[in-house]
């Protein structure tokens, strides 16, 4: 009984002073070593119902690669080249071989972008907005991965007003949904969600680019 009390008061001094296990540190090894200065972003690999997911997040994460220091190919280009050459949808084109893809753009790394959810869902009584996507880069010199990524947004983040009782709930669930079909609202949450698998941080975001300090300054 005594030790069962002391292994308990143990557990309790930990959870007090807040000694729990930490998050292991991300391993940017690869990454440092690869030093990559221009990134190619591939259309995404839609794996969500909508259809307008890949072009929509696609179109999203120049910004925040640009801010990060890199330089990033125009997107528009780069999906023309593509279409040029018959390859129109993201998981084929994502299956191009690396040393291919270096070839034909000269660019150090490649951004594969996987689209898992994208758009509005219907929850009995509430209705929900969310875009999920996954994210690798990979060194086109070496065809080694050197970084991945995951990030998720939806709308109903900051909680919902529950107020007005079951029949409101079900009114508000029904006009928000609507009001995102005719808006868009997932192309604004991607916007959301790739702000943040692509934030420059060393907890398990992207580094930041040679031409950082520049993009700062601008």
């Amino acid at each position: 009984m005594k030790k069962l009390i002391a292994v308990g008061g143990v557990l309790a001094a930990l959870l007090l002073t807040g000694c729990v296990p930490h998050k292991k540190p991300y391993d940017y090894s690869a990454f440092r070593a690869s030093k990559p200065a221009s990134i190619l972003v591939l259309p995404a690999d839609n794996k969500a119902p909508d259809v307008n997911a890949s072009h929509s997040f696609t179109s999203q994460v120049t910004r925040p690669l640009a801010e990060a220091g890199y330089y990033v190919f125009p997107v528009a280009v780069v999906e023309e080249t593509f279409q040029q050459n018959g390859l129109t949808n993201g998981h084929e084109i994502q299956a191009v071989s690396t040393q291919r893809l270096h070839e034909i753009f000269n660019a150090d790394s490649a951004l594969y972008i996987s689209v898992t959810d994208y758009g509005t869902s219907y929850q009995v009584i509430q209705s929900v907005t969310r875009v999920t996507a996954t994210a690798r880069l990979v060194d086109l010199r070496s065809g080694k991965e050197i970084w991945q990524g995951f990030a998720t947004a939806n709308d109903a983040e900051d909680g919902n007003n529950n107020n007005g009782g079951i029949i409101g709930m079900l009114v508000t669930a029904a006009v928000k949904q609507i009001a995102s079909n005719v808006s868009d609202k997932a192309h604004t949450i991607a916007d959301v969600t790739s702000a943040r698998l692509l934030a420059q941080n060393e907890q398990g975001g992207l580094l930041t680019g040679p031409r950082y300090k520049i993009a700062v300054a601008r």
